[in-house]
């Protein structure tokens, strides 16, 4: 996920803006670091977030770093977890009435592909749930004081540091493998 330095994904009034990948740099590395993905797993808010990409293609004189990451989103599978959504508004979407570990547990032995995961309350239930099995965190110079977190209180996750990476603007990515 996104965040800022002081680790959250966005400010005390919901703003994300200054993560927003502008830079060609860091809108091509994260194309590609998701281009294995064939499913996303999203709460509501994340979803509501990324319908965005569902006709970013439609605005003109998009670069083609923009839609490529467009066109990758629309062409994966969505599932989202909302008690409160009556119908999805994405393509190649299913809503899930509630989180239910052993179902995504099958998910993942039966897939051809990777499967991502955004937001930080479905992503402390996967970590806890022993479904993570790669943490990535795109860090923006930036501080914003105060949010919602990245990551939850409580949460201990033992890690094995697998790639360190500066790229455009200050932007640091970490990617780290979950030790068993």
């Amino acid at each position: 996920m996104l965040t800022s330095l002081d680790g959250y994904i966005e400010d005390k009034e919901g703003n994300f803006g200054w993560a927003a990948p502008q830079d060609e740099q860091v809108h091509t590395y994260i194309n590609e670091l998701v281009s294995s993905v064939g499913t996303y797993l999203y709460g509501r808010g994340m979803y509501e977030t990324m319908l965005y990409w569902e006709t970013a293609h439609t605005i003109p004189n998009q670069p083609r770093f923009v839609l490529e990451w467009a066109h990758e989103w629309q062409a994966a599978e969505k599932i989202v977890y909302s008690s409160t959504l009556s119908e999805p508004r994405s393509k190649r979407t299913r809503l899930e009435q509630e989180w239910n570990p052993e179902i995504v547990r099958r998910l993942k032995a039966d897939a051809t592909h990777d499967i991502a995961l955004a937001g930080p309350a479905l992503a402390a239930q996967a970590l806890r749930a022993g479904l993570v099995d790669e943490l990535q965190q795109i860090i923006f110079p930036v501080i914003v004081g105060g949010g919602k977190r990245f990551l939850p209180d409580g949460l201990r996750v033992n890690m094995d540091l697998m790639e360190q990476r500066s790229i455009g603007n200050g932007v640091v990515v970490l990617r780290y493998t979950i030790r068993s």
